[in-house]
C-alpha cells in the first residue's frame, strides 16, 4: 500500500480537535475526515467515525494492521506538522 496524497488542514475545533484529512491510497481510493487530535501524549489521528444510535463511536475506515495503522498516522501528521498556525483573532 503507497499513500500518494495526503490533503490536511488546520482547525479551530472544540474540544482537541486540531485539523482534518484526506488520504489517497495508491491513486485510486480516498479516506476523508481523519481527525488529528491533540492528545496526552502529543497528537494522534483519529479514524473517520459515525454515531451509533446509543451514543458510542464506531470506526467507518480503519487499518487492520499496526503497520498500517502507523503508516497512515506518519503521513497525516507529516502532512499536518508542514501546514502554517492558524492565526488568533
Amino acid at each position: 500500500m503507497l499513500i500518494t496524497e495526503v490533503r490536511a488542514k488546520r482547525v479551530n475545533g472544540d474540544n482537541r480537535l486540531v485539523g482534518i484529512a484526506a488520504i489517497t491510497i495508491d491513486e485510486c481510493f480516498v479516506v476523508h475526515e481523519l481527525r488529528v487530535i491533540e492528545g496526552k501524549n502529543g497528537l494522534f489521528v483519529a479514524m473517520p467515525s459515525r454515531k451509533m444510535p446509543n451514543g458510542e463511536f464506531k470506526d467507518v475506515a480503519h487499518p487492520i494492521n499496526t503497520e498500517t495503522r502507523s503508516l497512515i498516522e506518519k503521513a497525516v501528521l507529516d502532512a499536518f506538522e508542514k501546514l502554517p498556525e492558524l492565526k488568533q483573532e
